[in-house]
């Protein structure tokens, strides 16, 4: 019996590079924003950064002849807006957690990745993949601390991002998978800048008061004037984010998802690095054996089953 006669054939070790490079790009990118966070609100973040994003991308585009035309438009609407929401409970939880906390927190995503395409594209999960939840589920636990002085609520807004990102990337791989990741990435950043515009309007038409926007001035704060250092950061988080979001949009429409998620991982130790270059952070011994259990129960996830791995090889099933 054929297997997925149609279906072009994945280039693993391809995707594999771009996710790598992506990821350890965005590991940098991440911690600018924590760094801007105290001076920015999250919707400058969203509107400076496409402003310099989007001509890079259009430029791009131009160059390599790709025309703007998305193929399934409506498809590529609604993985922006998780994509959106995804960045949007990250960077909301930056000024609070550590860089380091917030990213593992962000990477139960290939947890999730697995048990969705599951449910949404027919992806089995075995036994093995069942116990990876577990470990997963533990690790979240020693993160989180519930019960204890150190638990945060802010913590569960990276664990909402994974799962706004994980319905992204198995929404990449099953109906975006022919589309021009140049094309995908200029959506996103199209609705990076809208959201980013509407949000400060609504905001500025509100008029909240001094004492709510100081509890969240990264979220509710006003938009602040911004100098030479400002516009020059934006401008780089503009060329890394562009770089990264085509990155991952290539990587999952060329691989498995559960394969891609894996290599992920190397954004913790990205992260782990800029947290303690840029911030001194140091997490301790709990966190660190809960990035261990998520990082291990990603891993069992996301490996395909000895079955599955035959089939893609010889193509029959």
């Amino acid at each position: 019996m054929a297997y997925r006669e149609e279906a072009r054939p994945d280039r693993t070790a391809q995707g594999v590079g771009i996710i790598l490079a992506s990821v350890l790009t965005m590991a940098f990118a991440d911690a600018v924003v924590k760094l801007v966070s105290a001076d920015l609100t999250v919707w400058q973040v969203f509107v400076a950064r496409s402003l310099f994003a989007i001509p890079i991308m259009m430029a791009l585009l131009l160059a390599r002849g790709v025309g703007l035309k998305l193929r399934a438009p409506k498809w590529a609407l609604v993985r922006s807006v998780f994509l959106v929401l995804t960045w949007l409970t990250f960077y909301a939880s930056l000024p609070v957690l550590s860089l380091s906390v917030a990213a593992v927190a962000m990477y139960t995503a290939p947890i999730m990745i697995a048990l969705l395409s599951a449910a949404l594209i027919g992806e089995p999960v075995t036994g093995r993949q069942w116990g990876g939840v577990s470990l997963g589920f533990l690790g979240v636990i020693a993160i989180l601390k519930p019960g204890t002085d150190a638990f945060s609520w802010f913590t569960l807004l990276p664990l909402l991002g994974a799962t706004f990102y994980a319905l992204a990337m198995v929404l990449t791989r099953s109906k975006c998978r022919e589309e021009a990741p140049l094309s995908l990435a200029l959506a996103l950043h199209g609705s990076f800048l809208l959201t980013g515009l509407i949000a400060t309007v609504v905001l500025a038409g509100v008029g909240l008061g001094s004492g709510t926007k100081a509890a969240f001035p990264f979220v509710l704060g006003d938009w602040t004037p911004m100098e030479v250092r400002e516009w020059g950061l934006m401008a780089l988080l503009g060329a890394l984010s562009a770089a990264y979001f085509v990155g991952v949009a290539r990587a999952y429409q060329i691989a498995a998802p559960s394969i891609i998620a894996t290599f992920d991982y190397a954004y913790l130790v990205s992260a782990a690095l800029w947290g303690f270059v840029f911030f001194s952070e140091k997490p301790d011994f709990l966190t660190i054996g809960g990035m261990v259990l998520i990082t291990v129960a990603g891993l069992l996830v996301s490996a395909p089953s000895s079955k599955k791995a035959r089939v893609e090889e010889t193509g029959t099933a």
